[in-house]
C-alpha cells in the first residue's frame, strides 16, 4: 500500500459495542498508511426541541450528556491510537449525523470514512434509517462499512 494514499482518515463513532471493530479497522488503516485518524462523534440534535419544546434545562442537561458521551467515544479512539501509533483528533459535532458526517469529510478533504453498521434490514432499517446508509449514498468520498462482528 502506497504510504501517502490515505492522509486523513475519519472514523464515526458513537461509542457502541457495534462500533468498535470499525473504530478498530479504521485505527489499522491509518497505522499502515499512516495517516492521521479523525474520531467523530455526532449529537443527533433532530428530536431535542420535539420532545420538550419549551424546557430549555432538559435540553442543556441532554446535550451534556451527549457531549460526555461523545468525548467517551473519541476518547477510546485516542486511546487506542496511543497504542498504535497513531495521530487521533476527537472531534465532536451537533446536527444529524450522515449530514454532518458528510459535510465533515468534504470540509477537511478526508480520504476514507470509516463507518459501522448493525446490519439491521427490513421493516428495522426502513424505521430507525441508517446513519452508514445515508453516507454511504451521500458521500462524494470513500466509505469503508465494517458490519458488526456476529458471534
Amino acid at each position: 500500500m502506497n504510504n501517502s494514499f490515505y492522509r486523513k482518515i475519519m472514523v464515526a463513532t458513537d461509542g457502541s459495542e457495534s462500533v468498535r471493530r470499525a473504530v478498530e479497522t479504521a485505527v489499522e488503516i491509518a497505522k499502515i498508511s499512516g495517516a492521521k485518524l479523525y474520531a467523530v462523534y455526532v449529537i443527533a440534535s433532530e428530536g431535542f426541541s420535539i420532545i420538550y419544546p419549551k424546557n430549555v434545562g432538559w435540553e442543556r442537561a441532554i446535550l451534556e450528556y451527549f457531549r460526555a458521551e461523545g468525548k467517551e467515544a473519541t476518547d477510546y479512539v485516542e486511546n487506542l491510537g496511543k497504542v498504535a501509533d497513531v495521530e487521533v483528533e476527537p472531534v465532536i459535532l451537533k446536527g444529524t449525523p450522515a449530514n454532518e458526517l458528510v459535510d465533515f469529510a468534504e470540509i477537511n478533504d478526508i480520504d476514507l470514512i470509516v463507518m459501522g453498521t448493525l446490519g439491521r434490514t427490513g421493516i428495522q432499517r426502513f424505521l430507525l434509517g441508517s446513519v452508514a446508509e445515508n453516507v454511504v449514498r451521500h458521500s462524494k468520498r470513500p466509505v469503508l462499512v465494517v458490519k458488526e462482528e456476529t458471534a
